[in-house]
């Protein structure tokens, strides 16, 4: 951990932790402690405490097969996501799928067209990675002008996740591919059969048949028993309930990379496969939604990410970005995966406008709205990663600027 270098910088926190911590009652040990009562036994799955309540947020609509959940991020700690409130996204519904039955098939322009069963593909040499992953729709609140209600519902559709599971470059690899091979099409075992073409260098980079998350299985609704997982990338490329890959010459062209996940510009002319998740951060709290209880110390704090490598600053500003200054970034950092930033700051009671901006390894810096409306128009629906600042009333309530 970084501890503030300067004497009068040190003194001031410990002058505001010291505030802070004033109102703490003290308990003493001739204190009664009441009746004491035998605790809840054993269990055989693990649960949390029934006093918490953080859950994922649902849609309003009743037609829950084609929709998304949306992750706490305000109630998150550190940077992995539980992997019971990963965001979940799906077209037509959560499939059932017994694994012993679920094949996998890569064919197309290959030497050799192979099939592989769930068994065969966990004896396959295995690797670990923390990634997090992204719907290119998450935080398009900020194309629009009614802003969302909370950071769960704005930046919700964002998790962080350790898997586990096989290279696709190695079963690639082992099926031969042909010279003539540049793209591949991933589909997936659900009702409608989720298509994506993804180049072949990116297959043959990073791209991991996940069948693990978080140390077990994947849930149902991440893909199970395996799906994509696509490091840095926008998450509807990784096609979850993974059943083909087939190599192919040039994409194909699918609904889902043509009437969907394209950004229309300025001139009339769409971006399309727009891949990469450009570097993104938001504060987490204090954030819309959310009440402080009165004037003092408090530690703002949030997440950052990047599909381009590791996030190498997050800056603060609570005064509408007049002034900026460094967080604490917590360590270790990882590549491709969430960043938790920390500030110590002294809310002085006046109103207050905080945002964070990020910086990542390739000099990228996280733009303003009028920066990115500036570059691509009004028209987009996707790939929003403005700045969000959250307002800070003088009451102590925070909503979305």
């Amino acid at each position: 951990m970084k501890f503030p270098t300067s004497r009068r910088r040190f003194l001031e926190l410990t002058t505001a932790v010291t505030g802070a911590l004033a109102g703490c009652k003290r308990t003493g040990a001739q204190e009664d402690e009441g009746p004491r009562i035998i605790g809840q036994p054993l269990s055989k799955y693990g649960e949390r405490s029934v006093f918490e309540k953080s859950a994922r947020s649902l849609p309003t609509t009743k037609i829950l097969e084609n929709g998304s959940s949306l992750t706490p991020l305000q109630d998150s700690y550190g940077i992995i996501t539980p992997s019971a409130l990963h965001y979940e996204r799906h077209h037509a519904g959560v499939p059932a799928i017994n694994p012993a039955e679920h094949r996998l098939l890569i064919h197309g322009l290959v030497e050799r067209p192979l099939i592989f069963t769930m068994d065969e593909i966990r004896r396959l040499p295995s690797i670990s990675r923390i990634y997090f992953l992204e719907c290119s729709g998450n935080s398009r609140d900020g194309w629009g002008a009614k802003p969302a209600p909370s950071v769960q519902l704005s930046h919700g559709m964002v998790s962080c996740s350790e898997w586990t599971g096989v290279p696709l470059s190695l079963l690639l690899s082992e099926a031969g591919v042909r010279p003539a091979a540049k793209w591949i099409l991933a589909e997936g075992a659900d009702a409608c059969k989720m298509q994506r073409s993804i180049p072949l260098e990116k297959a043959m980079n990073d791209i991991l048949l996940a069948y693990g998350q978080n140390g077990e299985a994947l849930r149902p609704e991440q893909g199970y028993p395996l799906r994509l997982l696509i490091p840095g990338w926008e998450g509807n490329a990784s096609v979850k309930w993974l059943r083909r890959v087939k190599l192919i010459e040039e994409p194909y062209m699918v609904r889902d990379e043509t009437s969907k996940y394209t950004d229309l510009m300025p001139d009339g002319t769409a971006r399309q496969f727009t891949f990469v998740m450009d570097a993104k951060s938001v504060v987490t709290f204090p954030s819309a939604g959310q009440k402080l209880p009165g004037p003092g110390f408090y530690e703002i704090t949030g997440l950052a990410w990047t599909g381009r490598g590791r996030i190498e600053r997050v800056e603060i500003s609570t005064d509408s970005g007049a002034n900026w200054q460094r967080t604490e970034l917590q360590e270790p950092r990882f590549s491709l995966a969430f960043t938790r930033f920390r500030f110590p700051w002294r809310w002085d009671g006046h109103e207050a406008v905080i945002a964070s901006r990020a910086t990542d390894e390739t000099g990228y810096v996280q733009p303003s709205k009028d920066e990115l409306i500036a570059a691509r128009g009004v028209s987009s629906d996707y790939h929003y990663n403005g700045i969000r600042p959250w307002k800070l009333m003088a009451n102590g309530r925070v909503t979305n600027v």
